[in-house]
């Protein structure tokens, strides 16, 4: 019987749909960094955001290959803050926050919780399961989404991959969740829509594994997990979680 149950979070409670290319988002977000002295055209704010990005990971791209970070993380706050000085502003990182969490609300389709994402936690903690989230996110955006949609409060403990330098499915993020929280490999499971991430990542570490195919996981021929779900359904997930 599974006493802990591990969540990845966007595309297995919660259903997300962002579009970082929209010309509005950057002429939007050009607007409001000009109101702090940054002043850029949305087409040069998009090719700065893309190259500052790229030029950050591929800094930690590079100590992959001694294998210390095989999935190295970014910080996004970070993004902006260098996005403000190349014009030479200086800002805290209290505005590079705020900048960042503009950014998300702009680019956001819509954010919302699968149909019965908060009757399953309950069901699980009504069972006495132990619950844990592990995501790929950034703190700035995850942290106020989980509060915002009312689910925060059902988690023992939250990992997000930002304050790390690395994320899913990189050992080193699964162990440090489950050496923290003592957690037993044998009675945990793994709940993610990602075959990769989720599933691969945490069958490394000797993880039990329920995969989902959601609306917005990655294509894959195969998924390799103890129990797989071709579509999202709440109800079955909670039958296998408190059966098993």
């Amino acid at each position: 019987m599974y006493q802990t149950c591990i969540f990845d979070l966007y595309g297995t409670l919660i259903d997300i749909h962002t579009d970082e290319d929209k010309v509005e988002v950057w002429k939007k977000l050009s607007l409001f960094l000009g109101y702090y002295g940054a002043v850029y055209q949305a087409e040069e704010l998009h090719k700065a955001y893309q190259r500052i990005v790229a030029k950050m990971q591929k800094g930690k791209d590079l100590l992959s290959r001694d294998g210390h970070e095989a999935y190295p993380e970014i910080q996004i706050e970070q993004v902006f803050l260098k996005i403000f000085q190349e014009k030479q502003i200086e800002i805290d990182k209290k505005m590079a926050v705020y900048t960042g969490q503009f950014f998300r609300t702009l680019s956001t389709d819509y954010i919302k919780l699968y149909q019965g994402t908060k009757e399953l936690l309950e069901l699980l903690k009504e069972n006495g399961k132990q619950l844990y989230l592990l995501s790929n996110a950034q703190r700035i955006f995850a942290e106020y989404e989980i509060k915002a949609l009312g689910i925060d409060s059902y988690f023992e403990g939250i990992f997000i991959s930002s304050d790390f330098s690395y994320k899913k499915p990189d050992s080193r993020f699964f162990e440090g969740l489950i050496e923290k929280y003592k957690i037993a490999k044998d009675t945990a499971i793994m709940v993610g829509n990602d075959g990769v991430c989720d599933i691969m990542g945490a069958k490394r570490v000797g993880l039990h594994t329920l995969y989902v195919h959601s609306n917005i996981s990655p294509k894959e021929e195969f998924v390799k997990a103890d129990y797989v779900l071709e579509h999202m359904d709440m109800r079955k997930i909670g039958e296998l979680l408190i059966q098993k």
